[in-house]
């Protein structure tokens, strides 16, 4: 019986189809074989002269409309991308030995989206958003710690209000393309990408 870490090189090749159904046929997938957050993603975005900059986020949804992450939009990743609305995504699962590269242009989520998943989030997560200057400098550890417990004090017995400037992005995806490892590093590639009418076409990569 084979381990989710071994792969079979005659297993059939990645199909053409729906690139969302394929990915999510994958995420589920890893939900059961990650051990640890497997809705974790890279996203890299850039500043309008070109300087990218990357670091890891969690998937807060995803479909045909878009995948939908959450942070602090004072952020470093926040001003990139309120000033260059793209982004690439990349999702790397070891435990099934593939990878998932995403690109397209990203937008804001509503403010009813941003609240219901505000209010989703734990307590502590909540007021840690409230608390943080994110991507600020920090003179030291104990400040950060204070702004929280004053945090904590002004919600006490009620709602953790969403801060204005923390809300969702959604990354509406041009280019989706799926890697599989195979044994001898003849690896499997799939790259999709949208048509005019909102289709898509694919062919297979060299790896």
């Amino acid at each position: 019986m084979k381990t989710p870490t071994q792969v079979d090189p005659a297993a059939d090749a990645i199909p053409h189809g729906d690139p969302h159904a394929i990915f999510a046929a994958w995420y589920a997938e890893a939900r059961t074989t990650e051990p640890n957050d497997s809705n974790a993603m890279a996203l890299a975005t850039a500043t309008p002269d070109g300087f990218p900059s990357v670091r890891m986020v969690l998937l807060k949804g995803h479909g045909p409309e878009g995948f939908v992450f959450y942070t602090n939009s004072r952020s470093r990743k926040g001003e990139e991308l309120l000033a260059n609305p793209r982004a690439a995504l990349l999702f790397h699962w070891k435990s099934l030995r593939r990878q998932i590269r995403i690109e397209g242009p990203v937008s804001r989520v509503s403010e009813g989206e941003a609240d219901a998943y505000f209010a989703s989030r734990a307590r502590d997560s909540q007021l840690g958003a409230v608390a943080s200057d994110q991507s600020s400098p920090l003179d030291s550890r104990e400040t950060f710690t204070a702004r929280y417990e004053a945090a904590k004090s002004e919600f006490e017995g009620r709602d953790v209000i969403r801060p204005a400037h923390w809300y969702g992005f959604r990354l509406d995806p041009v280019a989706i393309e799926f890697w599989q490892d195979r044994s001898h590093r003849l690896h499997e590639r799939r790259r999709f990408i949208r048509n005019a009418e909102g289709g898509w076409s694919s062919s297979l990569l060299y790896p």
